[in-house]
């Protein structure tokens, strides 16, 4: 285990070599000084998990790498909105949209051909188009997360299938 005085002589005996590290990573200066920041602060946390005699330098990489990945898939998965709320004004006001009559006799058709697959793949469709998540379905069905996929996948198929069979070829699905 490192002491504070342990951790900072090496850290600092590195730090050169980390932050060309956190500038190839982010190639942005105030990024590679968040990364740095965030990876000195971690390793300083974790510093009793560091074994004596084995390599700083690896294991801060380590650490910086892995702090980089993380805040990446955050980034990449966060849904970001940087518009102001005047702008999204238009998503919650109460509209009613009325939809044509070929709309709906389209709806009614999808329906009954919805209807006509066999509950052990309309179900887990229903559900899924309904916003339920693959894990969800899996634990309200008692079915394996890759039964469910697989169910999910063949509704789909045999859907467009039976859509092409009454509106042809040209119809788009």
């Amino acid at each position: 285990m490192l002491n504070n005085v342990e951790f900072q002589q090496k850290y600092s005996e590195y730090h050169d070599l980390l932050f060309g590290f956190a500038m190839k990573l982010t190639r942005n200066l105030d990024n590679a000084h968040d990364l740095m920041q965030e990876t000195a602060c971690r390793a300083y946390k974790h510093r009793a998990k560091f074994m004596m005699g084995t390599n700083f330098k690896a294991w801060m990489t380590t650490i910086m790498r892995n702090t980089f990945i993380n805040g990446y898939r955050k980034r990449r998965t966060r849904n970001k909105v940087e518009a102001p709320i005047e702008d999204f004004l238009f998503a919650i006001e109460n509209k009613t949209i009325n939809g044509t009559a070929e709309s709906r006799v389209m709806m009614g058709e999808l329906k009954e051909i919805l209807n006509r697959l066999s509950t052990t793949y309309r179900v887990p469709f229903v559900m899924f188009v309904k916003g339920y998540q693959y894990q969800e379905i899996a634990e309200q069905l008692d079915i394996p997360i890759g039964t469910v996929k697989s169910r999910i996948y063949s509704a789909r198929q045999n859907m467009q299938q039976m859509i092409k069979e009454n509106y042809g070829s040209s119809l788009h699905v």
